[in-house]
């Protein structure tokens, strides 16, 4: 497997994690803030946890967590524009890239699912 620091999937996830710490900065909704943040960090935190897993199942399983997370995400934004926390073009791009990394991941599970342990 290549290097998590190389993996580019790994670094948008981290990325995007950093923008949405500092898009929500001034968010008065505490407990929603606390929710996106931690779907966010989940990301990029299950794709490290994946790689240093010692089989290609249990990658995978923790790369299924992050796409799991990604949906989570941009569905906490989706609702974070409707409800006035997250404005809405900035909104619209941080769920773009959500949407983007989770078609990375599916793309990267489909890869290790094709190779034999």
């Amino acid at each position: 497997m290549e290097a998590l620091e190389n993996l580019d999937v790994w670094k948008r996830a981290c990325r995007l994690s950093v923008d949405i710490y500092q898009s929500l900065h001034s968010c008065s909704d505490l407990g929603y803030k606390d929710q996106v943040t931690r779907s966010a960090l989940s990301i990029p935190s299950n794709i490290a946890e994946g790689y240093e897993r010692d089989s290609l199942k249990s990658c995978v399983q923790y790369l299924s967590i992050a796409k799991g997370s990604c949906g989570e995400l941009w569905t906490q934004l989706l609702i974070g524009r409707k409800a006035g926390f997250v404005a809405d073009e900035p909104g619209k791009q941080l769920t773009q890239e959500a949407k983007e990394i989770s078609k990375m991941l599916f793309g990267l599970i489909k890869h290790y699912k094709e190779i034999k342990d």
